[in-house]
């Protein structure tokens, strides 16, 4: 199986990249630096392509769209939330997300029964919505819009897309007092990628395998 992770440089990006990688897989991580494995910036269409040509004519079977910013935590309504913030994150939260299944599609295709995982949020359901974070919140809500109809459209070329929140994780992001672990979340992350499958195509799910509200 050979599987591609954007955003694998940090966080739960690299804790799946290491998952894999210990179990043998062919397991890709993307980046932005220059270091990266494979190097792709989400935001650009011409990354996309380069990555691509690179990858050729090998198949996908599980592509996870993991990158992603998290730019207006603690941002104050009165005087926060700068345009500019609200572009750069829907540039990598969700056009991003949408630019790599775009790009990757022959890929997944070649693999015959392929999945796609987006890593979205619980702080994207519009049915949980506490307020504060509306960047955030609304790009990962959007990234769940995409999801779903990515779903549907997929699924007659026999590509199953689930969409998770993978927990309040003790990464860069989440902060040092977050509820659960990195190797807690990839675990369970793991386990509900092996579980997808057109059956459950368009799934919104926790790490845990409980269904999470849209």
């Amino acid at each position: 199986m050979t599987i591609l992770i954007t955003g694998a440089s940090r966080g739960i990006g690299a804790a799946l990249h290491a998952h894999y990688r210990d179990k043998g897989e062919d397991v890709i991580g993307t980046g932005r630096s220059v270091s990266a494995q494979l190097q792709l910036d989400v935001t650009r269409p011409q990354s996309h392509a380069e990555m691509a040509d690179v990858l050729g004519d090998r198949a996908i079977d599980l592509l996870i769209c993991n990158a992603g910013v998290y730019l207006d935590k603690g941002a104050d309504l009165e005087t926060g939330y700068g345009a500019d913030l609200w572009a750069q994150t829907f540039a990598t939260n969700v056009t991003g997300v949408f630019l790599t299944v775009q790009a990757l599609l022959p890929h997944l295709r070649r693999a015959g029964a392929a999945k796609v995982a987006i890593i979205a949020s619980q702080m994207g359901s519009s049915t949980r919505a506490p307020g504060g974070s509306y960047i955030y919140r609304a790009s990962k809500a959007a990234a769940v819009n995409l999801g779903r109809n990515l779903a549907s459209d997929l699924a007659r070329e026999n590509i199953a897309v689930g969409i998770y929140h993978p927990g309040w994780v003790q990464t860069d992001m989440g902060g040092a007092a977050a509820e659960i672990t990195t190797a807690e979340a990839v675990e369970g992350l793991a386990a509900r990628f092996a579980a997808l499958s057109l059956d459950t195509t368009g799934c919104f799910e926790t790490w845990d395998g409980r269904a999470h509200p849209f």
